[in-house]
């Protein structure tokens, strides 16, 4: 399964690169666009000031599309009645924030109409809503088209899930050419955000089919997810970095180190020596390196599988195909 899913992986990446022959690049849009940053920031700012918790889901949204045909906006596409689109897939089903790309949309189509494409103001949108949280802030190189094609099952099949183990999430990044350094840095997102109890219950009450915890986690921290998550609970949501959910920091890593990390994924970062290493090299707050490395991963992440050139198409609504 691997092996196909990697074979998938280059005769994608080959189509593009014979599709394709510009690359992106940051101020792309100096010339046709010059405002393109701001406008999304404010956008952005406008809706963070009144929610601060879309800032996780606008991150989430970037990370999936990128996952799933590359970064070309497929993510956001609707369903047609030919055709179920990765928005409707379970994983996506819980994203939010579509709201943002859209009103940053309207607001550069009347700055300049037809110039930027959806795909990049997610890309811009993901960096601006990390720093206006605190987090770090990067330079995002642009230029990206819009795919034509959103697929449900695509979603289902390549996502990552908060149940795999450390060797199925290295297959994963490792297919579309991130490593193993990346995996753990792109983790630290589940510094912010919220998870329903269904994507970690199976730890509490039934973690090899016979009514067992997950040793991996930590007993105190099973005592407390348990007062909240019922056995079949499927509405509740609970934060993913206690105490620090709204705010990007390193507070994760510390999670982690001590077994409390939400997801069996987050478990896994302890199960490999390379990236136990990083996880507990982040601790010291003024040694850490992790707001670097989360902005080069980032810009590397934001690179899988972008359509450029002639290839793909400049949405005028990001919902829906021209």
């Amino acid at each position: 399964m691997a092996t196909l899913k990697f074979l998938s992986f280059l005769i994608l990446q080959l189509f593009l690169i014979a599709n394709n022959c510009e690359s992106v690049e940051v101020g792309f849009y100096k010339k046709t666009c010059p405002n393109v940053e701001a406008i999304v920031k404010e956008t952005t700012k406008h809706y963070i000031s009144i929610a601060p918790t879309l800032a996780a889901p606008l991150l989430r949204m970037h990370f999936h599309d990128c996952f799933v045909r590359g970064c070309d906006g497929s993510v956001l596409l609707n369903s047609t009645k030919g055709n179920k689109a990765e928005k409707d897939a379970i994983p996506n089903q819980s994203l939010r924030g579509f709201q943002v790309i859209d009103a940053a949309k309207s607001a550069l189509e009347k700055e300049c109409p037809g110039i930027v494409s959806c795909s990049d103001i997610l890309a811009l949108a993901a960096r601006d809503a990390v720093s206006l949280i605190n987090g770090p802030t990067w330079s995002v190189p642009l230029g990206r088209r819009d795919g034509r094609v959103s697929i449900l099952s695509e979603a289902s099949k390549n996502l990552p899930t908060p149940f795999d183990n450390f060797t199925t999430l290295k297959t994963t990044f490792g297919a579309l050419g991130l490593n193993v350094k990346d995996l753990v840095v792109l983790s630290g997102g589940h510094t912010i955000g919220m998870s329903h109890c269904f994507s970690f219950s199976s730890r509490l009450y039934n973690f090899t089919g016979k009514g067992d915890m997950d040793p991996n986690m930590d007993q105190n921290y099973i005592n407390h997810l348990e007062i909240k998550c019922k056995p079949g609970d499927v509405t509740t949501i609970v934060e993913m970095d206690p105490g620090s959910f709204k705010s990007f920091d390193t507070d994760y890593y510390s999670m982690v180190s001590k077994r409390r990390g939400l997801f069996a994924s987050d478990a896994a970062l302890l199960t490999d020596t390379q990236t136990k290493h990083y996880v507990l090299s982040q601790l010291n707050p003024h040694g850490s390196t992790f707001f670097k490395d989360f902005g080069e991963s980032m810009v590397k992440m934001g690179q899988i599988g972008i359509l450029t050139g002639r290839a793909g198409e400049i949405r005028k609504h990001c919902a829906f195909r021209n």
